[in-house]
């Protein structure tokens, strides 16, 4: 993880290029810890969460999770830090924006929308990959995807895995600006400049009132998510899938 302080914006930067900006539960505290901090700093007015130019974040770091179904501890730590990652971003009192490029996968799909603006390139794409390891959404996704998307949409997404094009998620209501090759950077400015020199009390207050209209249910999902996912880590489906993926080839699921 990589932050940095300037001008009032606070930068939180997942930093693992060699993995795709996939997350271990330790880079996952990081990050909560940052945002957290942050909430009480008077040196920061917005907070923004970043990738890098080929990924925000592909999502859960599976050479970790692939051990994670022997032990059903270590799941459900895993799976709390992510939950906990994602109710840092909601709670905070200051404005957090995303700047998502290039790939949005798994949690990181979650993490992303859980902030209050999320700026994407047009080449960035979103997916909700876990069925394809034989997994479920986690990280309040069945929450945070539903109240952007509404139902239909958001098992769309889940059920059947697949890639959603910046575009599509801004038709969507999934995100909320898309820009140009090349604008990215200027748009952003533009929109941490109006941020950061705006009502911040009323922004405060705005985001309140929003996120306990649409996102009241966060903590049952988290619970159901939790749930149904440690289970999910120790089933044979797991391991074939997660095999699967690491081997390049089509899994052969067998509902065990």
């Amino acid at each position: 993880m990589k932050t940095e302080l300037a001008d009032g914006v606070l930068t939180v930067a997942i930093d693992r290029p060699e993995r795709m900006n996939a997350l271990t539960a330790e880079v996952m505290e990081q990050l909560a810890d940052a945002i957290g901090d942050a909430a009480t700093d008077d040196r920061v007015t917005v907070v923004v969460l970043a990738g890098d130019e080929r990924a925000f974040c592909t999502g859960a770091d599976l050479q970790t999770a692939a051990v994670l179904g022997d032990d059903a501890a270590v799941a459900g730590a895993t799976i709390d830090s992510a939950n906990r990652l994602v109710a840092a971003i909601v709670r905070s009192p200051k404005p957090v924006v995303t700047l998502a490029r290039g790939a949005v996968a798994g949690v990181g799909v979650p993490i992303a929308l859980a902030a209050d603006l999320v700026l994407c390139e047009e080449k960035t794409y979103f997916m909700l990959s876990f069925t394809k390891v034989g997994l479920m959404p986690d990280g309040g996704a069945s929450a945070v995807v539903a109240a952007s998307v509404g139902r239909a949409r958001a098992l769309r997404m889940a059920l059947l895995a697949e890639r959603l094009t910046a575009a599509d998620a801004l038709a969507a209501g999934l995100v909320t600006h898309v820009a140009p090759e090349g604008a990215f950077a200027a748009m952003a400015a533009q929109v941490l400049a109006t941020l950061t020199g705006g009502p911040q009390v009323a922004f405060r207050r705005t985001k309140e009132a929003i996120n306990r209209a649409t996102l009241s249910g966060l903590e049952d999902a988290f619970h159901h998510e939790r749930a149904g996912q440690v289970g999910l880590l120790a089933a044979h489906d797991f391991a074939e899938g997660s095999a699967a993926f690491r081997e390049k080839r089509t899994p052969a699921f067998s509902d065990r």
